[in-house]
């Protein structure tokens, strides 16, 4: 049993105060009653409601204990959980180059992608996630690792800048593969998002994309950014201006990509289209875990409050019969 409020049990305390005012209101009261002599009296034993003259103050202590177990709600938990787990290895490529800032989708690219890759985080409670982040080069932003916490806080400092600009597609894509080749697990993903065409690295995204099938590494790729022009920062000798920018995803070579690797290519032309992707990546990658789990909760305060009430209908009778008091 567990309590939906256990914080109202602290209201318990009020009956240390009740009891103290019922001790001192006891030891106030006098009665008197004059008689010419008691000797009628001598030998006589107390009668037994004179031991149990205080009975129906512990029945209203007891009645305001129940109701204090009643708000806080006694509720009966019976779950059953079947569980047959199988982990899913995932690394998340993330494009950061200038072009990322392109604002098609608000604020901007780079933001939309890291918010959202932050919702598929946050679903995915039972899988390895890495971080890998590439522009003109590629590093592991995070290794694999279950603590999702950690992972998130590493997303969010992401920002443009951290590496030389470019676009290397290949060189990402191998960075990403080098984290999962060791991978134990059935089941190994990339999900690469960039928004351009592969421009610098030493790696062709096409061998890269070879290694990723040669190791059973699943790969899905993200094209993000409307179709036509965007308005994108460039440096000017008047400083930083947003200036329309043709959008140039090189959709082939990521169709090609994830065929090879038996994934899929996606393109996403605003904030809301790209959450989409993930959804269907999500979905397509959940038929690997099979978690069955269900909890019940049945309220037990009906007998307390019953029980309670009782209480009080029993101290009032006793009250006005057998233990009345007499002023």
């Amino acid at each position: 049993m567990e309590f939906l409020h256990p914080e109202y049990l602290y209201l318990s305390l009020l009956l240390i105060p009740l009891v103290v005012w019922y001790v001192v209101r006891l030891s106030k009261a006098q009665a008197s009653f004059k008689l010419a002599s008691a000797h009628a009296f001598k030998g006589m034993k107390p009668d037994f409601r004179v031991y149990m003259r205080h009975f129906p103050f512990l029945l209203r202590l007891i009645s305001i204990a129940l109701m204090i177990v009643v708000i806080a709600r006694p509720q009966a938990l019976s779950s059953w959980e079947e569980t047959e787990t199988q982990g899913i290895d995932i690394v998340m490529a993330l494009d950061v180059s200038g072009s990322m800032l392109s604002q098609d989708l608000q604020p901007d690219r780079l933001q939309a992608a890291k918010k959202v890759a932050a919702e598929f985080i946050t679903d995915r409670i039972n899988d390895n996630i890495g971080l890998v982040i590439f522009a003109g080069e590629s590093f592991t932003q995070c290794p694999l690792t279950t603590d999702h916490k950690v992972l998130l806080n590493l997303l969010n400092e992401i920002n443009f800048g951290m590496i030389e600009d470019g676009t290397a597609i290949g060189l990402g894509l191998a960075t990403s593969v080098n984290r999962l080749k060791e991978s134990d697990s059935d089941s190994r993903v990339v999900i690469l998002l960039t928004d351009g065409t592969n421009n610098s690295g030493q790696i062709a995204p096409l061998t890269a994309a070879d290694l990723a099938r040669s190791y059973g590494i699943r790969v899905y790729t993200v094209g993000v950014g409307t179709k036509g022009m965007a308005p994108t920062p460039v440096n000017t000798p008047y400083g930083i201006r947003m200036q329309n920018m043709p959008v140039d995803i090189d959709e082939k070579t990521l169709t090609e990509i994830a065929a090879m690797t038996g994934g899929q290519y996606f393109r996403a032309q605003d904030t809301e289209g790209l959450r989409q992707v993930y959804d269907e990546i999500d979905e397509m990658e959940k038929y690997l875990i099979s978690v069955q789990n269900v909890t019940r909760r049945r309220e037990l305060f009906l007998p307390f409050a019953l029980l309670a009430l009782g209480l009080v209908l029993l101290e009032l009778l006793l009250r006005r019969s057998w233990l009345r008091n007499i002023p």
